[in-house]
């Protein structure tokens, strides 16, 4: 009989999401991403058309396409201080512990995503060092400065600038 090492339940982060059913000690392969392996065209032709999007970047000119049932890590979700992250071994794509998780913890690691897409996608994970949207951590501080910015305000998915009104 095989022991699951994660369950999906409601996340206080978002939606549903990946918890560890089992411990994880630091270095420890948690769970593989599965999908089915996509070209760059198919990838962004995909993305268009879904309002989901479970595709992770896989390498220069693949993507993998993991939105299929027999995916559950789809419901990892992402944190600014996860506690996994994500590694491509021998063509396959893990969740490996970056510390000691407990029975229970919910399973996130960080989507990176690249600076330019953060307008879309606001982050609710909570942790002290987030940003408030799902970006890299190496841009994190310059989404910080964006928003900080005199006379700037994030409307509709776009950074613009305000008009200030006197009285």
């Amino acid at each position: 009989m095989r022991e699951e090492k994660y369950c999906i339940r409601r996340s206080g982060i978002h939606g549903r999401g990946l918890f560890a059913a089992q411990s994880f000690a630091a270095g420890e392969a948690v769970a593989e991403y599965k999908g089915e392996p996509i070209g760059k065209a198919e990838s962004l032709r995909r993305q268009a058309r879904r309002k989901r999007i479970f595709i992770f970047e896989f390498d220069a000119q693949h993507d993998l396409d993991g939105g299929g049932l027999d995916n559950p890590v789809r419901f990892a979700n992402h944190s600014c201080a996860p506690n996994c992250e994500a590694v491509a071994e021998e063509g396959k794509i893990y969740l490996r512990a970056l510390r000691s998780i407990a029975v229970g913890e919910e399973l996130t690691f960080d989507y990176a995503y690249k600076l330019a897409a953060f307008p879309g996608h606001p982050c609710r994970c909570g942790a002290q060092c987030c940003a408030g949207f799902i970006v890299v951590q190496s841009e994190r501080w310059r989404v910080r400065q964006l928003l900080n910015r005199p006379g700037r305000s994030l409307l509709a998915g776009r950074i613009t600038k305000t008009r200030e009104v006197h009285a």
